[in-house]
């Protein structure tokens, strides 16, 4: 009598270990980005981007917009579309934002030479 070994335990096998390193594959494309982040108190900067790259928020004085392109934990921001009021005492550094790079809760937002001009913080959940 022949015995055939059944290949069905290695297909599970592999299976499971695809399954395993997918978990380490990182965030989803775009999730890390997605969301709240800064303080939406007077005078604070603040965004809502949302899976499509939109973005809206303030740089603590004048309104922002924009049509951003995620790529994992990162933003390209684009152009932003902003008022041009003027703000006494409000660092408007947000509206020269070119990229955010998301690690946990916290986002790097860099300028166009790729220097940190500032963080923002996740809020809620």
């Amino acid at each position: 009598m022949r015995r055939y070994a059944s290949k069905a335990p290695g297909a599970v096998a592999l299976a499971i270990t695809l399954l395993a390193l997918g978990g380490c594959a990182g965030t989803p494309s775009g999730h890390a980005v997605v969301g709240e982040w800064g303080s939406t108190a007077t005078g604070q900067p603040h965004l809502t981007i949302e899976d499509d790259g939109t973005f809206s928020g303030s740089d603590g004085c004048n309104s922002l917009s924009g049509n951003g392109q995620i790529d994992g934990d990162e933003i390209d921001f684009g152009s932003i579309t902003s008022t041009l009021k003027a703000c006494e005492g409000v660092d408007e550094w947000l509206a020269k934002a070119a990229t955010g790079n998301v690690k946990g809760d916290t986002m790097t937002v860099l300028d166009d030479s790729g220097a940190t001009i500032g963080t923002l913080k996740r809020e809620g959940p």
